[in-house]
């Protein structure tokens, strides 16, 4: 029994074949000997996985089990979720108020950069911040001595971005709505991101100096639109202002101290780490640059710092004026230096204990992406959903809903909005994120990538843009030309009746090398695995020249000459199919799996 406990070891999800080898006190020799058996080439520095260490090891008479690190990994919640469920870990007596953290989204010609700048340069003395090379794209003011951070995103589909990651990129939304021009196509679109980050929004009527602005005619547009202004018994700010003449600038600023001062915006200065890459780049003189905004905790140099797929130790800060700073607490937006990679805007931001244990999240945070990549997460579809409601994953279907006219649009969107349907668990929600007449749009699959939703289509086609963008996140696009046919299958999901669906799932490729000819039964294909995984029990489609020639199962899978259940990317195998032996040198093998997806 002691003997047993000695051949256990615990090995992290990268090492390299040197801490390989001294983990087990072997040579390093022999692991590469046993990495050339097992067709991997590898140096004494290669970084090799927790897979293939293990076969190593098992080899070498070590049974391996995956390093634990004593770091909470919570990203796969998601969304307000992450956030949510990170500060509900602080102890509320630790909670203080933080400054308010504003985005400002809106059309394109309706003055957001022209009103950025104009509070800036009002609140900030024009020495401070002039002549500073590094931009930073987020800067705080003080306002009746309070603090302000405003994030400098550019346009909404940012703002949806750093939410698809699972970032709380602001507490409130300034939404600009110009006098002159009023609710535009592009403002709608802002507006529904702002709703389904669940955020208070205040508009900003700017424009207010033009000849032909008309202020009433655009507050009745925002009034359609669900935005009700306070001053006709609403509850949405509405403040005339104008960007270029500086006039409204202390009223908006007002109200979103008022705004804030009626929402909880709390932060634990003390407690842990964390934040939103707001946007980064690779200077050359300083290496990488990244735009931290601080949520929870306090920033300090020499931190080491997660943030995506990119770690290292912060070996100084700026804040928004380019001053050299040694530390950052709640909604301060920062500029550090010292990650070993360009992150993602919208990457949480994580302090971890040291650059080792930086290295094994990344590491597991790879694989788990490389796994993505190769099984796509399943996504959300009408057929799924109340599975996942059922498993607490979903409260409500999200929709967006897109039509040919305005008379088709409004009773799907009226009947919709009275369903639901309810358990003993509880109730599930219809709630529509966005409604609008024309063809769908990629904005409309940014959106439903960022909030989890699905589009439905009336009479209406996809652009290329959209449809691409859709494959690639995983969003489930519904069309239809009868209006009871999309009413009936949204009642059907709410209720768990919607017949189940055929999920297939790519698992692998392999590469045809060689041809082997076996008596009595034909042709094998020689193979090497070139992504994911070969699997046993699972079909093949044989593709020559991006064309399909044959789709079927697999009669026999070998491993030199041992029979296998699977081969991993990186090893050769021999694969012979039931009914097809026509294969050429060049063709591309592709497993899958099918599977019935039941609603309920």
């Amino acid at each position: 029994m002691a003997e047993q406990q000695e051949k256990t070891i615990e090995l992290p999800a990268s090492t390299t074949v040197r801490d390989l080898a001294e983990k087990i006190n072997a040579s390093p020799i022999d692991i590469i000997k046993v990495l050339m058996a097992n067709g991997v080439m590898a140096n004494i520095n290669q970084q090799i996985d927790f897979d293939t260490a293990a076969i190593v090891a098992a080899e070498l008479g070590f049974e391996a089990t995956l390093e634990v690190i004593d770091q909470i990994e919570t990203e796969d919640l998601g969304e307000i979720a992450l956030w949510r469920r990170l500060i509900a870990d602080e102890d509320e007596a630790d909670l203080v108020r933080r400054p308010p953290v504003v985005t400002i989204l809106g059309h394109v010609d309706h003055g957001k950069t022209s009103l950025l700048d104009s509070i800036r340069s009002t609140s900030v003395q024009e020495g401070e911040y002039g002549g500073i090379t590094q931009h930073i794209s987020a800067y705080q003011i003080e306002h009746n001595g309070k603090t302000i951070s405003f994030l400098d995103t550019p346009g909404h589909a940012a703002f949806t971005a750093m939410r698809s990651r699972g970032a709380q990129g602001a507490d409130i939304v300034i939404l600009v709505v110009a006098a002159d021009d009023g609710v535009m196509p592009q403002t709608k679109e802002a507006l529904n991101h702002a709703k389904a980050a669940q955020v208070p929004i205040i508009v900003a009527l700017n424009k207010i100096d033009k000849q032909n602005a008309n202020p009433d005619r655009v507050k009745q547009q925002l009034a359609e639109v669900g935005l009700v202004p306070d001053e006709w018994d609403g509850d949405t700010i509405v403040v005339p202002v104008s960007a270029t003449e500086k006039i409204g600038l202390e009223d908006l600023l007002e109200a979103i101290l008022l705004v804030a001062d009626n929402i909880e915006i709390l932060a634990n200065p003390a407690g842990k780490l964390i934040g939103t890459v707001i946007e980064a780049e690779r200077d050359k003189a300083k290496g990488v640059m990244a735009t931290v905004l601080v949520q929870n905790g306090t920033l300090q140099v020499g931190d080491t710092l997660i943030a995506g797929l990119s770690h290292g130790r912060i070996r100084a800060m700026f804040d928004f004026r380019g001053e050299p700073i040694e530390e950052a607490g709640p909604s301060t937006p920062i500029s550090v230096m010292g990650l070993n990679d360009v992150p993602n805007a919208g990457d949480l931001v994580r302090r971890v204990d040291s650059d080792k244990v930086a290295r094994v999240i990344v590491a597991e945070r790879e694989e788990r992406a490389k796994d993505a990549r190769i099984g796509q997460q399943r996504p959300v579809t009408l057929e799924t959903m109340f599975e996942r409601f059922q498993e607490g994953q979903m409260r409500e279907l999200r929709l967006i809903i897109k039509a040919d006219v305005q008379g088709s649009l409004e009773p799907i969107v009226s009947s919709l909005q009275e369903m639901s349907a309810s358990d003993e668990e509880g109730k599930i929600r219809v709630n529509i994120l966005h409604s609008a007449t024309g063809n769908i749009s990629e904005s409309d699959i940014d959106l439903a990538a960022a909030s989890q939703a699905i589009v439905m289509g009336f009479n209406v086609q996809a652009d290329e843009a959209a449809r691409v963008t859709a494959d690639r996140e995983g969003v489930s696009i519904r069309f239809y030309n009868i209006i009871y046919r999309l009413t009936e299958d949204v009642e059907k999901a709410l209720k768990g009746m919607l017949a189940p669906e055929e999920v297939i799932t790519v698992v692998g490729r392999a590469e045809v090398r060689a041809l082997f000819k076996i008596p009595k039964t034909g042709f094998i294909a020689g193979c090497r695995v070139i992504e994911g995984e070969i699997l046993r029990n699972a079909q093949i489609r044989v593709l020559r020249n991006d064309n399909l020639i044959y789709e079927g199962d697999i009669s026999s899978l070998k491993h030199e000459k041992d029979d296998v259940r699977e081969v991993r990317a990186g090893f050769e195998c021999g694969i012979a199919l039931r009914g097809f032996d026509a294969f050429e040198e060049g063709d591309i093998l592709e497993c899958f799996t099918r599977k019935l997806v039941k609603a309920i």
